[in-house]
């Protein structure tokens, strides 16, 4: 589940090898110092090559994610981690960040309150308040399987950076009168590494972090 929605996120997809992770500092909050790949790399390593092989084109494979065509994916193809870095690292993944959360806080301010103050807005965590890429870069970026107990290690040290455009809908719907909920696939056992990565991140003045029981199974 963690691992899909990384890509719905790409989706808030980070995805790649660890030997390309190992040469980016990865600090997804700063658009700017991040290395930049250009542009064409991922249409040049991807297009009629792939084809003439077999493998299926990076973009197409995205599309179909992103469509909800291709379903029960456990990891992305290796051949896409260029198409997948250049994503993620070039700055496109932050200016689709930001076309969303425009939007998002256009329909904001359109809306009438009712005034008495139980409007509330969901916000998840993982991909969504808090970007797991500095995790992802280190374990393949969704290219290996996903491993729920050196994940859960990382979830403890409390240091995912905020995702930006996220932050700044988080703080425009508080300016507005609308309380922010968490809502989070995270369990129990994680929710004072949960608040305290979120505290740290800018997100205060939530109404409720919502976690799961810690004795429900997987999903």
């Amino acid at each position: 589940m963690a691992v899909a929605k990384l890509l719905t996120a790409f989706l808030a997809v980070v995805l790649s090898s660890g030997g390309f992770a190992g040469a980016w500092d990865v600090k997804p909050e700063v658009d700017d110092g991040m290395p930049l790949i250009h542009t064409l790399r991922p249409l040049l390593s991807t297009g009629g090559l792939l084809g003439q092989k077999g493998l299926v084109p990076c973009d197409s494979w995205q599309f179909a994610v992103e469509t909800n065509t291709l379903r029960d994916w456990k990891t992305i193809p290796a051949w896409c981690e260029k198409y997948v870095g250049n994503y993620m690292m070039g700055g496109h993944y932050r200016r689709d960040s930001a076309v969303v959360v425009d939007e998002a806080i256009a329909y904001a301010e359109r809306f009438k309150l009712s005034g008495n103050g139980k409007e509330v807005w969901v916000f998840d965590v993982d991909e969504t308040t808090l970007s797991n890429l500095p995790y992802y870069a280190k374990h393949g970026f969704g290219a290996e399987p996903y491993d729920w107990t050196k994940f859960g290690a990382y979830v403890q040290e409390a240091s995912a950076p905020a995702l930006p455009e996220s932050l700044r809908l988080y703080k425009r719907l508080q300016s507005l009168g609308i309380k922010p909920v968490i809502l989070t696939g995270r369990r129990e056992d994680k929710r004072e590494a949960t608040a305290k990565n979120l505290a740290r991140q800018g997100y205060t003045g939530y109404e409720k972090l919502l976690l799961k029981c810690a004795h429900r199974l997987r999903t």
